[in-house]
């Protein structure tokens, strides 16, 4: 199995993807950081289909300027990443999928927020007064620029700065959402829908909170129905299941920033958030990938192509 280690070096950007489509350039003349996302076209001669996937937590760049920041070895930091989801999906452009993939660390700055989601205690600077300060996320420690890893350990050796946080934001979260809304505009334009799958992992114990206590394997997250059409959401259920899944619906996770922003079907724009149960296929204390890796990549492979043949304009 060739799955490649982490960057946590800045000059690393780029190098621990496999070459493909277009890549965001990030970053100010001052210190640049390279390329925010990076996105694989369909592949040649597959059908043209209005299906994304995305995957914004997978990123493993960590910038020297959030490492020499951090209290944190590089083990440590890496507990909140959603490990090897992008490499999981990454045989759905042979189905005529678009794929989008974030590259940086979602501990240096988390997409799949609000950008000026960010909590004041981190800041050695007074926050301007549209921060988003008085959120869950933020009094959980996960905003837009993370508090803690997973299990509570705190991240930062010092303040920061909030020209710190703006940085992050024009060089990471701005260039990936301009990106994601221009392939649902060109979707949309093309089919007259636009259909987002946002990737994600979750931890074992978070799967444990789903499934009336019995557990599960994955959850997906239409906000309530509020994001997607009920028929989405409903054959991806029955397709996971058909494969052996455990599947719950929107508890513990409803869908975040990127499912709720974008999810608009009485716009025909879709979105569903779909989590995977971490232990299916890494080790959580080494985030080696187990042998469950190969399997759970050739369903997803399989799950595309079954969504690629989906009737669209019945959504």
């Amino acid at each position: 199995m060739n799955l490649r280690d982490p960057s946590v070096a800045a000059e690393a950007a780029g190098n621990d993807a496999e070459p493909c489509g277009d890549r965001g350039t990030a970053g100010s003349a001052d210190a640049p950081l390279g390329a925010a996302f990076e996105i694989t076209p369909p592949g040649a001669g597959a059908p043209s289909i209005p299906l994304i996937f995305a995957s914004p937590h997978s990123g493993r760049i960590y910038p020297p300027q959030m490492t020499t920041a951090s209290r944190l070895d590089a083990a440590a930091i890496r507990r909140s990443e959603d490990a090897y989801v992008d490499q999981l999906i990454a045989g759905a452009p042979a189905h005529g999928v678009t794929l989008l993939r974030a590259l940086f660390a979602r501990v240096f700055f988390d997409v799949n927020r609000q950008p000026w989601e960010l909590d004041p205690a981190m800041f050695e600077d007074e926050l301007p007064a549209y921060a988003r300060a008085r959120t869950a996320r933020v009094a959980a420690g996960l905003g837009a620029i993370a508090r803690i890893v997973s299990e509570g350990q705190e991240i930062y050796d010092r303040k920061l700065t909030f020209a710190e946080a703006r940085e992050r934001v024009e060089a990471v979260h701005q260039p990936y959402h301009a990106a994601l809304a221009s392939l649902i505009a060109e979707a949309r334009a093309e089919h007259g829908v636009a259909v987002l799958v946002d990737w994600h992992s979750m931890p074992a114990a978070a799967a444990q909170q789903a499934g009336l206590g019995a557990g599960c394997d994955m959850v997906l997250g239409d906000r309530f129905g509020a994001a997607c059409a009920p028929a989405l959401s409903r054959q991806v259920e029955r397709e996971l299941e058909a494969m052996g899944y455990r599947v719950a619906r929107n508890a513990p996770y409803a869908g975040g920033y990127t499912t709720e922003h974008y999810g608009r079907p009485t716009r025909r724009v879709h979105a569903l958030q779909i989590e995977i149960n971490r232990a299916l296929y890494v080790d959580e204390a080494t985030l080696e990938p187990t042998d469950g890796f190969a399997r759970l990549q050739a369903d997803f492979d399989r799950l595309a192509g079954i969504l690629a043949a989906m009737e669209w304009s019945a959504l």
